[in-house]
This record gives C-alpha cells, sequence and structure tokens, in this order.
C-alpha cells in the first residue's frame, strides 16, 4: 500500500480518463493498459473520477471497481479519488471507500451555487469534520466548472485550520496571478505550504512552473510531455522546458476545446493503442469527419517537429 498524500506531492498526476466499451459498459480491460500506458509515460501517479474521467456518468459500484483495478496495477504510484458530490454524506461513503481500497488521498470541489467567502468556508469546514482529520484533501479550484470563485485569502485561511488540506489543484482561468499569491501568502509566519499541481490541460504549464506549482493534475493525451516538462523546470532548465512545450503547443490547445476536449482526448488514446475504444458513456461527444481530419493534420505536424527534434513519432506508444 502506498503512503498518505503530502504537501510534499510533486510530480504529474495523470487524470485518467475512464474506458467504455462501443457500446457504453465500463471496460475493465482498458482500465488496466490505460493504467499500464500512463506508467510507460512517466506519471508520478493517478488522479480517477475526475470531471474529464466521466465520474457523473458511473455507478457507486463501477466508481469503486475502477479505482481498485488501477491501485492494484500502479505499483507504488500514489493515486487520488475525486470524490465530489452534492451531499457531504455521499462525499464521506466514497472517500472512507477509496482510502480503505488504498487511495492516497481525496480531491473535493465546491459544490455549485455557494455564495460568497464564507459560504466557501463554511463548506469546506463542514466536509473537513465529515471526512476525519486522517483522511488527506486536494481542494479542486476549477471555478469556470462550478462557478464558485475563491479568493486566495480564503484558501489561507482554510490551509491554517484544517491539516489535512494538503494540496491545491489548480485551475482558475486566468490564474497566474493566484498562483504567485497562494505562493506568497505561505511566506507568512507559521503558514504550511502545501503542494501546487496544475490542470486546464496543461495549457500554461511552463509559466506555471515558474511561479511555484510542483508539478501538473491533467490529462492530456500525451502525458510523456508534460513529465518532461515539470521534470526539466524542477531542475531549473527552464528554457529546455519550454522548447519541448512548444512541440505540442497545437495539440494542447485544441484538446482544450469546449463540448470536444474529451473526445479528442479519448481519440489520440485509442490510437495510441492505450484504450480498446475512444467510446465516452452517454451522453457525450464524438468526432465528425471534419474533426478526425484537423486531428490528422495536427499530429503529421508533430510529427514533424519531434522527427526534427530527434524524437519518437506522436502516436508512439511509450
Amino acid at each position: 500500500m502506498t503512503s498518505k498524500l503530502t504537501e510534499a506531492a510533486s510530480g504529474v498526476y495523470i487524470i485518467a480518463a475512464t474506458p467504455f466499451t462501443d457500446e457504453g459498459a465500463l471496460d475493465l480491460r482498458s482500465v488496466d493498459t490505460l493504467t499500464d500506458f500512463y506508467l510507460r509515460c512517466g506519471v508520478d501517479g493517478f488522479t480517477l473520477l475526475g470531471m474529464m474521467g466521466e465520474a457523473h456518468k458511473l455507478s457507486p459500484k463501477e466508481s469503486l471497481q475502477v479505482v481498485q483495478r488501477v491501485i492494484a496495477r500502479a505499483r507504488d504510484k500514489q493515486v487520488i479519488v475525486g470524490v465530489s458530490a452534492p451531499g457531504l454524506e455521499a462525499v464521506r461513503r466514497l472517500a472512507h471507500e477509496v482510502m480503505i481500497a488504498g487511495a492516497a488521498g481525496v480531491m473535493l470541489a465546491p459544490t455549485p451555487g455557494l455564495k460568497g467567502d464564507d459560504g466557501l468556508h463554511t463548506y469546506f469546514a463542514q466536509a473537513f469534520q465529515a471526512l476525519g482529520p486522517d483522511i488527506p484533501v486536494v481542494f479542486q479550484d476549477y471555478p469556470q466548472s462550478t462557478g464558485v470563485h475563491m479568493a486566495p485569502s480564503v484558501f489561507d485561511r482554510l490551509v491554517r485550520e484544517f491539516p489535512q488540506l494538503v494540496m491545491l489543484k489548480h485551475e482558475d482561468c486566468p490564474g497566474l496571478g493566484k498562483l504567485s499569491r497562494v505562493r506568497e501568502d505561505e511566506k507568512k509566519p507559521g503558514r504550511r505550504r502545501v503542494s501546487i499541481l496544475v490542470g486546464n490541460g496543461g495549457l500554461y504549464l511552463p509559466q506555471e512552473m515558474r511561479r511555484g506549482a510542483d508539478g501538473a493534475m491533467t490529462g492530456f493525451a500525451w502525458p510523456e510531455m508534460l513529465v518532461e516538462v515539470v521534470r526539466l523546470s524542477r531542475a531549473g532548465k527552464l528554457d529546455q522546458a519550454e522548447d519541448v512545450f512548444d512541440l505540442y503547443l497545437p495539440l494542447v490547445r485544441h484538446e482544450q476545446q469546449p463540448g470536444m476536449g474529451l473526445a479528442l482526448r479519448k481519440e489520440v488514446l485509442f490510437r495510441r493503442g492505450a484504450i480498446a475504444s475512444p467510446r465516452q458513456r452517454a451522453p457525450g461527444s464524438s468526432l465528425s469527419p471534419a474533426d478526425r481530419a484537423e486531428l490528422d493534420s495536427l499530429i503529421r505536424r508533430l510529427d514533424a517537429r519531434l522527427a526534427a527534434a530527434g524524437r519518437m513519432p506522436a502516436l508512439a506508444a511509450e
């Protein structure tokens, strides 16, 4: 069993897709091949049942099946599980189940509709009480989805009051200023430094690493790029990290299209042999012939850039 998540977490915790068959059934065999694929790409950990993992389309039984399957195959890598739900009893129940299964911690987003700083603080205070002090928690700050905006001062207060809050998943956009503010707040007397992993498909990753992020927690379909950019950045090789990122930037941008990003991501994972079908469970988006032609063109152009840099073709499995 892996250790629990702490403030020292760093690297790339991949937001794992959830594979389904062409008929829409949960594909556990592809959960295995996808886990192996991510490991070959060099990820440092996994995040399951995230917003891009179609968690809301899974039954409680299926959710636990996915978690158990990945934990059994992830070797020594930590697994974080998204447990966001409308009611705190559902949050508490799933959190305790996945921790028993061997998860390192859980990720929780504010429930949509919270109003003001006091409303956000109250929600998380109640959530931490429901979970108990022994479950490490990642605060998922994704206002584009939840509609809830967190001021850095609220996060600072939560970190001071609740030791089980060990990580910020930073996805506000634009959010570079907020990231800098959180790091500045940590310089105050008695303030803990927590881990910050960033999302948004890696779109701003080099700049976020310069601003003090510890790594990435996102699901870009070429995880090896995320891994290399984070490792180079942490080694102080910032210009080299930017150069690697630039090779993939057109596809990073393309995958971030609202409404079809997951379809593109799953299509690439399918083409790379990581999953047996690119299908999303209904309701879900699909790619048109024009969408596929655009993706083909972008991958051909990536291949040319990779070849010029002496690297493997884009669709090669790591």
